[in-house]
């Protein structure tokens, strides 16, 4: 039963995360810059096409934080959000090394052990995928 709530809360916590992160590029919602802003960001970083990249990049984060808040498809999921870290840090904080604090990519590595972790575990009693399949 404790293991059922942790792997809950974790998926809770990744998966709204994920959600919101889809949202600031989809809709601008959370103070983020909207489809627009990003996709001038993934022109900079050499992402292209920015606008349609960005999109996707929104997408995927937005349906992946979906799918794992609800232990749905949890495989699935988990692939995505890694997916979208392992991106964040080749592209972005791979270069400032590991440190949060420099701008590194240790923040980054840690969501994703943690969306392998849940991918590979599977969600726990309390997700649609035990309650589904």
């Amino acid at each position: 039963m404790l293991l059922g709530l942790g792997l809950l809360l974790i998926c809770l916590v990744i998966g709204l995360s994920f959600m919101a992160h889809g949202a600031q590029k989809l809709f601008g919602s959370f103070d983020g810059g909207g489809i627009k802003v990003f996709g001038e960001h993934f022109e900079k970083l050499g992402i292209k096409p920015g606008v349609t990249m960005a999109f996707l990049a929104g997408l995927s984060e937005f349906i992946g934080g979906a799918l794992f808040t609800f232990g749905l498809l949890t495989p699935l999921a988990g692939i995505v959000i890694a997916g979208s870290m392992v991106v964040a840090i080749l592209k972005v904080h791979g270069p400032n090394g590991y440190w949060l604090t420099k701008g590194g990519y240790e923040y980054c590595l840690a969501i994703l052990v943690v969306a392998i972790g849940v991918a590979l575990t599977g969600a726990g009693q309390y997700s649609l995928d035990v309650i589904l399949f």
